[in-house]
């Protein structure tokens, strides 16, 4: 990584955590930050401070003070990270995809300025997350433990060619904080036959588990030689990578999945496992882009 970390705002409270995440993360990869709000027109005019309740004075440039107000934040969590600030206008899905073409990584809130309260994960933090070529990290809303809490960075794997890039930026975050990867592939046994199930026969067969753990250690050789500082546990486990996931991400920092990108192909390049891991997940996470050729 060397170009900064990109972390959008929108006067909301859950926008202001990105900025915390991102200059924690800027400050331990030695990354500048780049603070960006995405405004419409008419957006512009009178409103409220982020997370504050403070009124901003009609005719005052909103966009203009959100971006100072969290600028001014980033100063005080830690002074040595260098941040810049920059106006986008626009949809701010679409601004921050561009913002997005020189970013090491997207860091945004989980829910927007405005979203439902019971909205578990809002419309921009999917539609980026869906279609950056960057990775994006999704920052979770609500009381949940420091950032670096748990010591630890969950890597889901789902083989061992689309998620090279996933591999690498999971181990360059362990590298750089000093944590535990726990790099995890889920499996789970064929249907059983019918001649099996006719004859009563017991189902023993853990073929599934040997391929995956084979899997898994396809998918780390080059990253684990790249990065010997890291201590990685290798944990392969039956069940569905979903539920797995989900179960595990209540223990950890951080979950960094990869996620398939077709080019010229219209729709959100999630897939369901990382569609429900945005929604459900208990930690922040990671989406690294795994492109099928190179992007545009």
């Amino acid at each position: 990584m060397w170009l900064p970390l990109v972390a959008g705002v929108d006067g909301s409270a859950s926008g202001l955590r990105a900025v915390d995440w991102a200059v924690a993360e800027a400050s331990r990869l030695a990354l500048p930050v780049k603070i960006v709000h995405a405004t419409m027109e008419e957006d512009r005019g009178a409103s409220r401070g982020p997370g504050t309740g403070t009124a901003i004075a009609p005719g005052h440039d909103v966009g203009r003070y959100l971006v100072q107000v969290a600028r001014e934040r980033a100063r005080l969590r830690d002074p040595d990270v260098k941040v810049s600030t920059e106006l986008l206008c626009g949809d701010a899905v679409a601004a921050l995809l561009h913002a997005g073409r020189n970013a090491s990584a997207l860091v945004i809130g989980a829910r927007g300025h405005g979203e439902l309260k019971d909205l578990l994960l809002g419309s921009v933090s999917l539609g980026v997350a869906a279609r950056a070529q960057c990775p994006v990290v999704v920052v979770r809303d609500g009381d949940k433990p420091p950032a670096d809490r748990y010591g630890r960075i969950l890597l889901g794997v789902a083989d061992a060619t689309s998620g090279s890039e996933a591999v690498r930026f999971a181990f360059e975050l362990a590298a750089a904080r000093g944590c535990v990867l726990d790099a995890m592939v889920a499996w789970e046994h064929p249907p059983r036959t019918s001649i099996s199930r006719l004859l009563g026969l017991p189902y023993r067969d853990d073929r599934g588990g040997r391929r995956a753990r084979a899997v898994l250690d396809e998918a780390l050789e080059r990253s684990a030689g790249e990065f010997p500082s890291v201590d990685v546990h290798r944990v392969v486990i039956e069940g569905p990578a979903r539920d797995v996931l989900l179960k595990h991400s209540e223990a950890t920092d951080l979950l960094v999945v990869g996620a398939r990108r077709r080019l010229n192909h219209a729709g959100l390049h999630l897939g369901r496992v990382n569609h429900a891991l945005l929604h459900y997940a208990g930690c922040s996470v990671a989406v690294v882009p795994q492109w099928r050729g190179p992007p545009e």
